[in-house]
């Protein structure tokens, strides 16, 4: 009974690591949209960030970029993090499920 309840807590595990594999692609996809319509923008328009409830007119437009790059870089080690994690608990998931087939048997 013990192997079972392992397994399930594994099987709980994979699929919270596979919410927060698909969270942070979704992130980093809305991240990469974001930076490269901050690289199209004409420069004689104004850019606004929000910062709280409220807009921000943005004067460095370099700077926005540079924080936006630093968030995306730290993302994507997020995400290979986590990608990595969830590849180690579907690897303890199958060796526990052969466990369990084996003891059957």
């Amino acid at each position: 009974m013990e192997n079972l309840e392992q397994l399930q807590l594994v099987v709980a595990e994979v699929q919270a690591a596979r919410q927060q594999v698909s969270s942070v692609r979704a992130q980093l996809q809305e991240l990469e949209g974001t930076i490269a319509a901050v690289e199209s923008q004409p420069e004689d328009l104004a850019l606004h960030r929000q910062m709280g409830g409220v807009l921000i007119e943005v004067a460095d437009r370099a700077a926005l970029l540079s924080d936006l790059k630093e968030t995306l870089a730290s993302m994507t080690v997020h995400l290979e993090r986590f990608s990595e994690r969830e590849k180690q608990l579907v690897q303890t998931y199958d060796e526990l499920k052969k466990s369990l087939q084996g003891a059957q048997e």
